[in-house]
């Protein structure tokens, strides 16, 4: 694990932020103390808000109508 002073760190901040997305540990020390550990927050998935596509999508009368029965014998595999 990799350790920096808070002046290398100041210095070389942005590599030291690629260097720890990438999955490296980084510590920072003051004078040869470590006192704080670089590393990337986990990603937070976006939230699902429930009823968003409400309105954009519409379904036709006919879905819910039974399936003719070729196209049942399909989906069983018994064609022809």
């Amino acid at each position: 694990m990799p350790t920096f002073t808070i002046h290398e760190a100041k210095t070389n901040l942005s590599k030291l932020i690629a260097r720890a997305r990438a999955g490296e540990d980084i510590v920072i020390a003051r004078g040869k103390q470590p006192v704080v550990r670089l590393q990337p927050l986990e990603e937070q998935k976006p939230r699902r808000v429930f009823g968003a596509l409400k309105g954009k999508l519409s379904v036709p009368d006919t879905f819910f109508e039974p399936l003719p029965e070729d196209e049942l014998k399909r989906w069983w595999g018994e064609a022809d």
